[in-house]
């Protein structure tokens, strides 16, 4: 049974999607971008703190769910700029100390809301 996952805590989505949907304990995270949540800002400022956000976002909709960074499995990233990779991974990476997940990155022309980064993720509970 598709079962469909929201929260107020991460922000609402942009469109006809839902932030995240379990099917057999398989949750599918639609993108963050960085948009904070509280206010519905979009920080389309420095890199890393664009990241920060996403990251902040993803958090937000994994807890809802139930489960942590420890249960993705998979992420991908889009980036506008791929001179950005080492600046996003370097926060990336704060998430995933051990144990990284399986991950794709892409450059891709633009963005929803003039943004730079966008993150994905796929999980699985254990």
């Amino acid at each position: 049974m598709k079962k469909i996952l929201n929260t107020d805590k991460a922000p609402a989505p942009v469109g006809p999607y839902s932030q995240a949907v379990e099917i057999d304990g398989t949750v599918f995270c639609s993108g963050q971008v960085p948009i904070i949540a509280e206010t519905g800002e979009v920080f389309t400022g420095d890199i890393q703190k664009q990241t920060e956000i996403v990251m902040q976002n993803v958090a937000a909709v994994l807890e809802n769910a139930g489960l942590k960074f420890d249960n993705v499995v998979k992420t991908m990233i889009f980036l506008t700029d791929m001179s950005d990779f080492g600046q996003v991974n370097e926060i990336y990476g704060k998430y995933f100390p051990e144990n990284p997940p399986a991950r794709s990155c892409v450059a891709v022309k633009e963005l929803p809301k003039g943004v730079n980064v966008e993150i994905e993720v796929l999980c699985k509970r254990f």
